[in-house]
């Protein structure tokens, strides 16, 4: 059975959602293009026409990754910098849930050995994340939201885990479906340790 003509645009937006379909049953480490191609219906001599190689696969699902995440951040209503953070962490979270193969493909790579082009793109994307919080952070003193005296470094760290910390333990259990509530929680404690009263 013949498959539709789909651009070439559009055959790389198909691989990249089967890359991140698959993930969130295999190992990114051991996914094959034969997997891939299979999952698409597709054969892996189809699937090369559209990527050199497979590291070329991996770069687009990393980029998409960023610029999707980062598209629903930017969309965010401008607010008071403590209502951004929190509609951020919740942003991540149905990202997350969306698309649970993207936090196994981002934790893999971050456990690659030495310096890839891949895991580049990752740590710019935390790098990134990294600064946006410790904007808001920095806007939410100037506002006189949280005390003046606080630690922006130490505070967007702690957000960061926080976020790593429920993706870790939805990763173990194989389970997302209790984050959302988790996140309302520990942001509750998040303002609390900014001196931020209920």
């Amino acid at each position: 059975m013949n498959r539709p003509y789909l651009s070439a645009e559009m055959r790389r937006a198909e691989t990249v959602a089967a890359v991140i379909e698959l993930a969130a049953s295999y190992d990114p480490a051991t996914m094959t293009t034969g997997q891939i191609a299979a999952t698409m219906g597709v054969s892996q001599g189809a699937l090369f026409r559209h990527f050199s190689d497979k590291l070329a696969i991996w770069t687009a699902v990393l980029e998409w990754t960023c610029a999707e995440l980062n598209r629903r951040f930017d969309a965010l209503p401008v607010g008071r910098p403590l209502a951004r953070l929190e509609a951020m962490l919740s942003t991540h979270v149905d990202f997350v849930i969306a698309s649970p193969g993207v936090p196994r493909i981002l934790f893999g790579e971050l456990q690659r050995a030495g310096d890839t082009p891949t895991k580049a793109i990752v740590c710019n994307l935390m790098a990134g994340y990294r600064a946006r919080v410790a904007r808001e952070l920095c806007a939410a003193r100037g506002a006189g939201e949280i005390a003046q005296d606080t630690d922006v470094d130490a505070a967007t760290v702690m957000f960061l885990a926080m976020v790593q910390g429920m993706v870790m333990q939805g990763l173990a259990v194989d389970d997302f479906s209790a984050i959302p509530t988790l996140a309302r929680r520990l942001f509750g404690l998040f303002r609390q340790g900014l001196g931020v009263t209920p």
